[in-house]
């Protein structure tokens, strides 16, 4: 995952320090010395992440994070104040005035790197469900806005799984004031809990005996109805790498002991202020898209949506030179399912099979129905790699476990999958899937149940 950094700040040296930290991993790098010139670079729409420096003259971070997030076409950049102010009220501070992180100076190469890499992974989810939206016509930017701003983060039903009952108790005490909060000291009953509550956040322990906290993470993620909900580490200053590995799992933020009851707090409410919101993008784009775009079987999105969403993306990934991959899938023998058990069970198999398609690709993905049997998915920002591992996920659970059906006995269900990626300036909407379905063509030549790519 790459994304366009910008970073700001006064002294040029800090600048180029920070530069050439996120270009050694990859990141793309732009740079402002004042907060207008921020300002101005963030209003072109060329920026995934700002590392935003607090002490500056004429407008102070403070002040050019309250403006970006009060701008519609800026509010939805994710922005990091760094500053040499290490006192617990700068901290919460900047969160109140709309940032997103903090970091203070010297930075830590380690928290630099979880942050920018967790944070740019929401932009980019953010983003499609915003492209998403206006692709169907269905959410205006101005009703976006106004969703963001009517947004309460009090409230919220969290769960709190530490071993340790007085230390979880003493958390309890800070955040009991704006939510509810569960204990859980028990982490193996993590699942079971889940499943029979409704939770907004959940703060898992670094500290758990017995139990490892990220497969705690893990299981959170894996599960259907809380792969979504938002997840903060608590950790102590030896558990970094471990946070590291937490943040490519997938956990959304971490904060470190001893904790500081005010940032505690308003790392809860920002999480919880990005979770409604995403919940409430979902909610409008499945409520208001017209079922124009919707596939009635299936409940994923017709080839008429795919095919105009997809010149968007790849106008998009052109634009920002980012990657782009697609999937073309094909149920093996499957007239021979209708001719044999017929259409209901035919229904039955195609309904199923669009379950575990959702279930096995990333919230990015935009998976849809192209007409038959005949499926397809777009992966905005993936490489050929990234891909194939999807590829190999979404194979495995149509393969690896039977269909069930009321009507005939269990039946085994296979599916040929083809790939291709955005490699040059040139490729177009059709080229792209002529690709993938060539590849899709191979992969039923060499005997179905497989993936495979063939270049351009």
């Amino acid at each position: 995952m790459t994304a366009r950094v910008l970073v700001v700040d006064d002294i040029p040296t800090n600048i180029k320090l920070l530069a050439a930290r996120l270009t050694a991993e990859y990141f793309d790098v732009l740079e402002a010395t004042s907060g207008r010139e921020a300002i101005d670079i963030c209003d072109q729409g060329q920026v995934d992440i700002v590392l935003l420096d607090v002490m500056m003259p004429e407008m102070d971070g403070f002040e050019t994070c309250r403006r970006l997030k009060s701008n519609p076409k800026t509010q939805h950049i994710p922005i990091v104040m760094v500053t040499a102010l290490d006192q617990p009220s700068d901290r919460v501070k900047g969160l109140e005035a709309g940032a997103d992180d903090f970091l203070t100076k010297p930075v830590d190469d380690v928290q630099l790197m979880a942050r920018v890499k967790s944070l740019s992974r929401l932009k980019n989810l953010t983003d499609e469900l915003h492209s998403r939206a206006l692709t169907g016509q269905s959410i205006a930017i101005e009703d976006i806005v106004g969703m963001t701003q009517r947004i309460d983060a009090t409230g919220g039903k969290l769960l709190l799984i530490e071993s340790d009952i007085r230390a979880a108790e003493r958390l309890q005490d800070i955040l009991d004031r704006e939510h509810d909060v569960m204990i859980l000291t028990r982490p193996e009953d993590t699942p079971m809990v889940l499943a029979e509550h409704e939770f907004e956040l959940v703060i898992v322990s670094m500290s758990l005996p017995d139990v490892d906290p990220l497969r705690v993470c893990s299981q959170i993620r894996t599960l259907e109805k809380t792969r979504n909900m938002p997840i903060i580490l608590l950790a102590d200053a030896p558990d970094k790498p471990r946070v590291v590995r937490g943040l490519e799992l997938g956990v959304n933020d971490f904060i470190l002991r001893p904790v500081e009851r005010n940032e505690l707090s308003a790392r809860v409410r920002t999480q919880i202020r990005r979770h409604r919101y995403a919940a409430e993008l979902r909610k409008n784009l499945s409520s208001t898209v017209a079922m124009a775009v919707i596939d009635e079987l299936t409940g994923l999105y017709n080839r008429r949506y795919f095919d105009r969403h997809l010149a968007v993306q790849l106008e998009k990934s052109k634009e920002h030179e980012r990657n782009l991959s697609l999937m073309m899938l094909d149920i093996d023998y499957f007239k021979a399912v209708n001719d044999t058990h017929g259409h209901a069970v035919g229904d039955a198999v195609l309904k199923e099979f669009a379950l575990r398609l959702q279930r096995s690709i990333r919230g990015v993905d935009l998976a849809s129905r192209y007409g038959g049997e005949e499926f397809v998915v777009m992966m905005p920002d993936t490489d050929l790699h990234q891909a194939e591992m999807v590829a190999e996920r979404v194979r495995k659970s149509i393969s690896n476990e039977v269909f069930e059906s009321e009507i005939v006995a269990p039946l085994s269900i296979t599916v040929s999958i083809g790939l291709s990626i955005y490699e040059a300036e040139h490729d177009t909407p059709e080229s792209l899937m002529k690709r993938a379905d060539i590849s899709l063509y191979r992969a039923k030549r060499e005997g179905r149940n497989r993936t495979a790519y063939d270049a351009a």
